[in-house]
């Protein structure tokens, strides 16, 4: 059990990706909380060159990855749990879980095989569909692959959407309504990544669910609905204001019912740990899965923190619930 005076806590982000600066304010918030709460709390920036503890502005204290100990005050710290606000590489992939598993650190998040499934769109989609999870129809192409135009359109229709494979908020993702700009769509997603994703749009209300485990089981955060501004809920709606976000979501009591159903099932199926948020669109009263993120954003932006307030939950006690449970799972 963690005490609250004794117990070291790492905070990890920063990240390899386009998302680090979101990273780093959700790790900010995160830090920010449990400070707040009184617990022992140290920043750990993961840097593409360098990793390190930040304890302010212009301190940058040496980290050891390989028994995850620093010194600081003339004494030395070694985190008993660390809580992953990496969004995409390493933390949203399952690198930083396979290097804390080994070490036998517990930590917020899912293990490799679970988190690197989820972080790659295609195989997420690919092995929801083996459950008979509705999706979008879709088609996957690598950089070296010779681009059709005409093939891509006849298989997916217009408008369609190009999404990197493995990147989030919304870098890397792409609305086609013009042949003309599938191209160019797919040239700019593949910046992001080796592998691109082609989906038919879906036309719908457009729903996120935040699920997680604590001592008493899994659970649903209250829906949220996402209303976009733009052709869809891209880097500008996410975080620049350019949305509504419902929360609860104003939808029928069957589809909440159908929704945190397919949520829980694919939690318990993906063996997911932390908290995740599933995206989904309904079709024809059945919500279709777009993605699942295995580490959401928790800034203040963020989805996750205005369900919480809905559901009547504190920031604070809601990750402390994270960190008891990676600590019971280890």
């Amino acid at each position: 059990m963690l005490d609250k005076k004794k117990s070291i806590i790492g905070v990890a982000c920063g990240g390899y990706s386009s998302e680090k600066d979101i990273s780093l304010k959700s790790g900010f918030t995160v830090y920010n909380e449990l400070s707040r709460s009184g617990w022992k709390v140290f920043l750990l920036i993961i840097n593409d060159d360098e990793w390190y503890i930040k304890t302010s502005d212009i301190e940058k204290i040496k980290f050891s990855k390989n028994d995850f100990s620093f010194n600081y005050n003339k004494k030395n710290y070694k985190f008993n749990v660390i809580f992953n606000a990496v969004h995409g590489q390493p933390g949203e992939d399952g690198e930083l879980a396979i290097l804390l598993d080994s070490k036998n650190i517990p930590h917020t998040s899912c293990n490799f095989s679970a988190a690197n499934l989820t972080y790659s769109k295609k195989d997420c989609l690919i092995e929801a569909k083996k459950f008979n999870i509705a999706t979008a129809k879709s088609i996957y192409i690598d950089s070296e692959d010779k681009l059709i135009e005409s093939e891509i359109i006849n298989e997916i229709g217009l408008p369609c959407f190009v999404k990197a494979n493995k990147a989030g908020s919304s870098f890397g993702v792409y609305r086609v309504s013009d042949k003309k700009m599938l191209r160019p769509s797919i040239k700019n997603a593949f910046k992001e990544d080796s592998q691109v994703v082609i989906e038919s749009e879906l036309k719908g209300r457009e729903v996120s669910v935040g699920v997680y485990k604590d001592i008493d089981g899994i659970k649903c955060l209250p829906v949220t609905e996402i209303i976009s501004e733009n052709e869809f809920f891209d880097y500008e709606a996410k975080y620049l204001g350019k949305a509504i976000e419902i929360t609860p979501a104003q939808i029928p009591n069957e589809w909440i019912d159908s929704v945190i159903k397919t949520s829980i099932y694919l939690y318990k199926k993906f063996n997911l740990k932390g908290i995740c948020r599933s995206e989904y669109i309904f079709v024809d009263d059945i919500p279709h899965l777009l993605e699942i993120n295995s580490v959401p954003g928790l800034t203040e932006q963020s989805i996750v923190p205005k369900q919480c307030k809905a559901a009547g939950i504190s920031l604070n006690l809601f990750f402390e619930k994270l960190l008891i449970e990676a600590i019971n799972k280890n």
